[in-house]
Formats: structure tokens, sequence, C-alpha cells
């Protein structure tokens, strides 16, 4: 079947559903996926006024997207404080910490289903100059009726994972031409650069990765030095974006360091809190969100939203889940920012290159279910208490800026 009828029936369908998506937004709302008072943003609805002058679309689909985007907004307000930047995510999450992190004056929404009437909607209010897209979150309806309309858009931080390939590859065509509705594609490093020209990408550079760009994560003063005090020096391991199935052997390999650190504290932060009371009641643990403050030893679960870089700054070392199951990881240049070394186990294709990059520093240490016990061991006997170390990285910053200044609309 041709591109453009694969593309016709996909549009089709997002008319058909159009009766349906209320229904099964209304499902998404009562299991707390969709705003309670903004949930209409995503049938393209605007939640703001649209203002004056030339705007800027940029899109994060989720919390590490978008925190990689907020220095690109900074360094976009300090060049052209004239234009109106408009970032969208599609996460109830995601939502909340841009929230807090915006800037005053850059706004915020939903980004709209992707089907015809919601995005030709968003895109009539919203009247984009430019498109800045994160990643490989690819949507066929929204990118299509961008180059209709003669809208530049450029792919930011691009990637795409093993399993991302090797699908594109069966459907070489739909991705060439998705690709083809980017001016640019900026990829975050030489292997992504390579895999985006095999799948028909024209213009493509490696730039390094925006998300070892973004600031370092945020924390509560007075809350750091309060745990700081109720801690002291005692040995902190901190279980970050665990999933199902990992925090069982976090737990284990915390019971076998009982006997050399018997003041042991785990913080076991997963990486969906909603399972924060359901690991509380399997591991007989304290939780969070449930009221219960830091214990001075033990295990706890951290089940709660953006207290990530409190986490990080109390940790000795890091564990970082999403690598002990054939998930692919989760981002380690978080803890390693903040001068934590890192543990991964062996499934980090998600995070290649940050984690090979990390690997050749020596900043991380990638091990085996078995040798992660004896890992800890060795580096909690070695490692200092956290000194709140930030390191900064902005060669991709820089080489980003680079591309994008050219590119932006002329002034009003």
């Amino acid at each position: 079947m041709r591109v453009a009828a694969v593309l016709a029936l996909y549009r089709g369908i997002g008319w058909g559903l159009k009766p349906l998506l209320p229904v099964f937004l209304g499902r998404r709302l009562k299991r707390g996926k969709e705003h309670p008072h903004r949930w209409r943003e995503r049938l393209g609805v605007p939640g703001l006024p649209r203002p004056n002058g030339p705007l800027v679309w940029l899109h994060g689909a989720s919390v590490g997207e978008s925190l990689a985007l907020l220095p690109l907004v900074a360094a976009l307000r300090a060049a052209r404080p004239d234009l109106v930047l408009l970032v969208t995510t599609g996460t109830v999450t995601s939502a909340a910490l841009m929230g807090e992190r915006l800037p005053p004056g850059v706004l915020h929404q939903f980004i709209p289903i992707d089907a015809p009437w919601a995005v030709d909607r968003f895109l009539a209010h919203w009247q984009p100059d430019l498109v800045l897209w994160t990643e490989s979150d690819l949507w066929p309806t929204i990118l299509t009726r961008l180059k209709a309309r003669g809208t530049p858009a450029v792919l930011l931080n691009g990637r795409l994972s093993d399993r991302s390939f090797q699908r594109w590859q069966l459907a070489k065509p739909i991705i060439r031409h998705l690709l083809g509705c980017f001016s640019d594609v900026l990829a975050r490093g030489e292997e992504d650069a390579a895999r985006f020209r095999a799948l028909g990408a024209v213009r493509v550079q490696a730039v390094g990765n925006l998300k070892l760009a973004a600031d370092p994560l945020p924390v509560d003063g007075l809350a750091l030095a309060e745990a700081r005090a109720l801690l002291g020096d005692r040995p902190i391991v901190v279980a970050a974006s665990t999933h199902p199935g990992e925090e069982g052997l976090i737990a284990e390999a915390h019971r076998a360091l009982l006997a050399d650190f018997p003041d042991l504290l785990t913080i076991i932060a997963p990486r969906h809190p909603n399972r924060g009371p359901e690991l509380a009641a399997d591991l007989a643990a304290p939780c969070r969100s449930q009221g219960a403050g830091i214990p001075r030893g033990g295990l706890y679960i951290a089940d709660t939203m953006g207290e990530l870089g409190l986490w990080y700054r109390l940790a000795r070392v890091a564990v970082i889940g999403g690598s002990f199951i054939p998930h692919g990881g989760q981002n380690p240049t978080e803890a390693a920012r903040l001068g934590v070394p890192v543990l991964f186990g062996p499934h980090m294709e998600n995070f290649r290159d940050e984690s090979e990059g990390l690997l050749a520093e020596g900043r991380a240490q990638q091990v085996s279910e078995e040798a992660l016990a004896a890992t800890l061991t060795r580096l909690l006997r070695t490692q200092v208490p956290p000194r709140g170390a930030e390191i900064s990285e902005s060669n991709a910053l820089t080489a980003t800026l680079a591309v994008l200044l050219p590119r932006l609309p002329e002034k009003a």
C-alpha cells in the first residue's frame, strides 16, 4: 500500500473515532491520566489565548524530553525576547513539572490527539511559525499537516532505539515521509544520526544530547538541610526510576549489605509513583506519599513527584532502574550531573550514548544482578558522603542553537 493511502487510512480512523474520544479521555481522566480541568486541550481546544507575534512551538512528549527543553527555552528567550514560546507535553506529570519550571511568559498546553480535526483546531489557533520537536515522538497527522501548511519543523535530540529502528525498517516509505517533514534532524550522536540517514532523513547532524545540557534537578534547600541533619554520614543508596521486577532485586541487595552497613538507608523511587503504596506493602517499607518521613535506615519508598533532586543529593550511589529488565534503561545523567556514582544493569539500549559516555569517563559502572550487592559494598566503602557537586555540560545546547538561530522567524 502506498504511503498516501496509508496516511489517508490513518486520518480516516481519526475522523471515525471522533465521537468516541471524549469517552476515552473520560476513562483516562478517572485513572489520573488526564488533567481534570484541561483535558479538552487534548481535543485541540485551546486553553489560552494566542499572544501577538511570531510563535515557536516546542514539543517534549514526557518528563525527560520536556526537561531537556528548559535550557533551550531560556536560551531562545535570551536571544529573541520577542518570540512567543509554546511548550506542549503529553502527560499530566510533565505538565505539572512544566508549570513549576517554565519561565514566566512561556506558555504550556497539552498536545492534541493525532486526529485531523483536533490537530487542525490546534494549528488554526496557535499558528506556529517554527516547530521544534524532540526525540522520536513522531505523530503522522501533526507532521503532515505542518508540512502542508508550510510550517518549518526541526527534530531535536533525535534518537532511535534498537527496537524503533528495527520497526521502522519494516515501514521505510512511511518513516521516510515523516522525516521529510523536518527541515533538519539534530541527532544525539553519530549512531542515531546514521540510523536517521538509513531511514531516509536528508539533513542530519549529530550535535550531542540536550539532556546533558539540562539544568541539574532542583531541590528544596530546607528539605535537603533537614535530611542531611537527620541522616548524617550514614550510607545511602538511591534506586531511581525502578520498574516491576527490580524493587525485589534492590531489597535483596539491601539485606545483603546490612551485615557491613547496619545503618544503610535504601531509597526506592519507582518510575511510576502510583505503584508506591503497593511497593510499600510488598516490602514492608514506609511510603512517602502516605505521610512517612525519611527513616534513619532500612528501605524507604519515595513515590512523590519532583523530589529526585533531593534523593540524588543525599545518595552515595545511584542505581538506575529499567536496566535490570529488558526495558532499555532510564536516564543516568541526572545522577551523574550531581556527582553521584552510577550503577546500571545490562539493559541500557535506550540510553546507549549516555551510558557509554559515563562508562568511558569512569562516572558509571554496568553490573549484572549477581554483582550488584558486591559492587555496592565496594562503592559504599570508598565513596565519601555527597557534596552536592554539579557537572555542567553545554556542548549540545551550543551546537543546537547554532543551527536554530538562523531558522527563527523574523521579528514582527
